[in-house]
């Protein structure tokens, strides 16, 4: 049965970060749908900037203008399709190609700081689930309730071998590993928004756990983190 979770006045920020192949997307995504809060898709973010670079022919040494075509990123999210002024490009972004190039967006700090101002705009005054690498240390410090999900790297590199068997069907799990340690050095090992757990997140290992499993402990742990900020605020006079 889906649920919607009573925010009150203030609007509550869940960040889901975590390194790739921990699941985070699917479950953002189905958390944000059972609690009744908008699913913010950062990676499909700097998709976007990969697609119009490619179609607008813009080179990737070119930084100025890739932080120009962030800061003027067309973007809207319209349930689960993504517009980019007014055509969905949902399919496109997925591509192979945009996935191979993806990391000329997210190593360029100008598109960073365009994309991180885009969020916290798109999350004003609404309550968002989000999903990436540097949510709840970067993008909303502030959120009320930081989730790091994490995996074993096999566990991972299964979930992702399971994604590409369809595409890539000569695929094997030790060329998946070997492709997912150095995803996962490099994304340390970034200047900005390099993958690290906020000082204030909640650990969950997904190892043996299915996506609607971890979906309702999340869920658990957003009601039991609302609970605590609504005990922490002091009750104006008058007011009982």
């Amino acid at each position: 049965m889906e649920s919607r979770l009573r925010m009150g006045r203030d609007h509550m920020i869940v960040t889901i970060d975590g390194p790739a192949g921990a699941g985070k997307s699917t479950v953002a995504r189905m958390l944000a749908q059972q609690l009744g809060f908008l699913f913010l898709d950062t990676g499909a973010m700097y998709r976007c900037v990969v697609y119009l670079a490619m179609k607008q022919g813009i080179a990737w040494d070119d930084l100025d203008a890739l932080g120009e075509l962030a800061r003027a990123l067309p973007l809207k999210f319209e349930q689960d399709r993504v517009m980019l002024d007014r055509e969905d490009v949902t399919d496109e972004i997925r591509s192979a190609e945009v996935t191979a190039a993806i990391f000329h967006a997210a190593d360029n700090l100008q598109v960073r700081a365009a994309l991180v101002s885009l969020q916290r705009e798109l999350a004003q005054d609404i309550d968002v689930v989000t999903e990436g690498r540097d949510q709840g240390t970067v993008a909303f410090p502030h959120a009320k309730c930081k989730i790091y999900l994490s995996a074993s790297p096999r566990q991972r590199a299964q979930r992702r071998l399971d994604q590409l068997k369809l595409t890539v069907p000569d695929l094997t799990l030790d060329q998946v590993m070997q492709q997912q340690a150095l995803r996962d050095e490099q994304d340390m090992a970034r200047e900005v928004g390099g993958l690290q757990a906020a000082e204030d997140a909640l650990f969950l290992v997904t190892d043996g756990l299915t996506a609607r499993e971890v979906v309702a402990e999340i869920e658990r742990l957003v009601i039991l983190r609302k609970t605590e900020s609504d005990d922490d605020q002091e009750i104006p006079p008058g007011e009982s």
